[in-house]
């Protein structure tokens, strides 16, 4: 089976990438509707049969990294031992497709603007994101499955990644890709992981405040609940030195 290199020739891209190249230039030039898939393989000096190969429509040419990143995604998920604390896997998991977005700038301002522009191309998106939440919600499920409104869970929670992720990007790509796009996105995900994670997040820059737990009795009088919260503290301050 032939692969994107062995059609390339010297210090030609792949055929995949120059299909990407053409298709965008076309698409910046006279607009996406007016481009025909003739018109690509054309500019790009290849057969239609070649254009089938590596994209089944038009839309396809337009995120042509969507497949190998869900699928990168869902082996980085199975690959898990079973101890991480499952929202923030998803999260990380979730960073993949930032990762997408972030090799390739330039490409990735263009298809947004594009996608903006094209209804068909918006709907088109949605149903990628879609698998996306699909992806880290089937996760969550198995990771849930002894917790009470486990599937409800796991999907609200695969919602909310998706939401705070998508949220963080538009803005980096808003910013024509000039701002920073990991610090964005790691700052959205951990409110999501401060509302449903085992541990709460702090804020960029600061460190986790100490944390007291004291098991009192229902009934027991305010003064006493204090000392046991002073006693706790002397005992750690002790334990420290």
């Amino acid at each position: 089976m032939s692969s994107d290199k062995a059609d390339a020739g010297p210090g030609k891209p792949p055929m995949r990438d120059a299909l990407v190249a053409a298709a965008f230039q076309l698409f910046l030039e006279r607009g996406y509707e007016q481009t025909t898939i003739d018109d690509i393989v054309a500019l790009a000096g290849v057969g239609r049969r070649s254009f089938f190969r590596y994209f089944p429509s038009k839309e396809d040419v337009v995120f042509p990294d969507h497949e190998r990143c869900l699928a990168d995604m869902t082996a980085f998920l199975a690959a898990g031992t079973g101890d991480e604390e499952p929202v923030r896997r998803v999260c990380d998991a979730a960073r993949l497709v930032l990762r997408m977005y972030a090799e390739n700038p330039t490409f990735s301002v263009q298809r947004y603007r594009l996608t903006k522009k094209v209804p068909g191309l918006r709907a088109y998106e949605l149903s990628v994101v879609w698998r996306y939440e699909r992806a880290l919600a089937e996760y969550l499920r198995r990771r849930f499955t002894a917790r009470r409104d486990g599937t409800l869970q796991a999907d609200v929670i695969a919602a909310a990644v998706v939401a705070a992720h998508n949220n963080a990007l538009r803005s980096w790509l808003r910013s024509d890709g000039q701002g920073e796009a990991y610090a964005t996105v790691d700052h959205a995900l951990a409110y999501v992981q401060s509302a449903f994670g085992g541990t709460p997040v702090p804020p960029a820059g600061e460190q986790p405040e100490d944390v007291v737990v004291v098991v009192s009795r229902r009934d027991a009088p305010l003064w006493r609940v204090v000392q046991e919260i002073e006693s706790t503290l002397g005992r750690d301050r002790g334990s420290a030195h």
